[in-house]
């Protein structure tokens, strides 16, 4: 089992003929994943030979589900243009958009995600500026490398994308039943509790590792979900124990006001709801293979 993207997703890339959009179909397609489209106005009707594979390019998001059936839509557009791309994802009410795009205006995806919304919500956004999902020999949407671990009943959402690849190396050899990052900046559509209430109903998930980082009040009102609605058992990592005090920190999420949003709390927060958090990824690692093995 698998949450959010199946063996069974249909997956289009909008903006598949850039030059990254390229590149990650074709690893998207190497690990299996099936690609039934690109999205490029100017290239309609076109058909892109991707190491073997014929891939044809429709002219709207729409139009290629239209066609192909496509539930699934990747985003690899460009900041400026990536608020269009995403209400016309919206607009063609795809299931799933994973936006990759890094840099996206705040007010551009609060301004996405608030159309989804006053639309229905009948699209799920993974994203902005997030390396996808990937549920391990099954489906791959986006850029987490797909040879790192394999299939298993461990569930992943992370907030950091180089982390998310980090904890499947380390528990390569448990796998994972889907792992899921979210990206860190102030607005995103898919949150923690969204992927920790998937992943609760999903009944070949055994365990969940959150993973987290300093800034804002997503970990903590994850582990007041956690107290009321979770069963299974979470482990957890905060990225930013080290942070240096008053330093503004990479991801745009990123931001410290007084003592809320500090590494300690959010820790303090999820050990009250009862997640073991690691000091390190390593430890946190090791806390889940404690969790399997109990």
């Amino acid at each position: 089992m698998a949450i959010f993207l199946t063996a069974d997703s249909k997956v289009i890339v909008q903006g598949m003929t850039g030059s990254e959009g390229m590149k990650h179909t074709r690893r998207m397609l190497a690990s299996g994943t099936t690609i039934v489209g690109g999205v490029n106005p100017r290239k309609a009707g076109e058909t892109v030979d991707v190491d073997g594979t014929n891939v044809p390019v429709f002219g709207t998001v729409a139009d290629a589900i239209e066609k192909t059936g496509a539930d699934v839509s990747v985003l690899f557009v460009p900041p400026p243009f990536t608020k269009a791309a995403m209400i016309e994802a919206i607009d063609a009410e795809i299931p799933l958009a994973v936006v990759i795009t890094e840099g996206v205006p705040v007010h551009d995806s609060t301004e996405a995600w608030a159309y989804n919304v006053a639309k229905g919500s009948k699209t799920r956004i993974i994203g902005p500026n997030c390396p996808g999902l990937i549920s391990p020999g099954l489906s791959n949407a986006g850029i987490i490398p797909a040879n790192i671990t394999g299939p298993g009943k461990i569930g992943l959402v992370s907030k950091s994308g180089t982390l998310t690849y980090q904890m499947m190396f380390e528990l390569r050899d448990l796998g994972f039943s889907t792992a899921i990052g979210i990206g860190g900046d102030p607005v995103i559509g898919t949150t923690h509790i969204d992927a920790l209430a998937a992943f609760e109903a999903d009944p070949e998930t055994a365990a969940i590792v959150m993973i987290g980082e300093i800034g804002g009040d997503a970990e903590e009102r994850a582990a007041a979900y956690i107290a009321e609605h979770v069963t299974k058992p979470v482990v957890g990592y905060v990225a930013g124990f080290t942070a240096p005090e008053g330093k503004t920190m990479g991801h745009a999420g990123a931001i410290v006001s007084g003592s809320s949003g500090t590494a300690e709390a959010k820790k303090q927060a999820l050990e009250a709801a009862g997640v073991q958090v690691g000091k390190t990824p390593s430890e946190t690692a090791r806390l889940m293979r404690q969790v399997l093995s109990a």
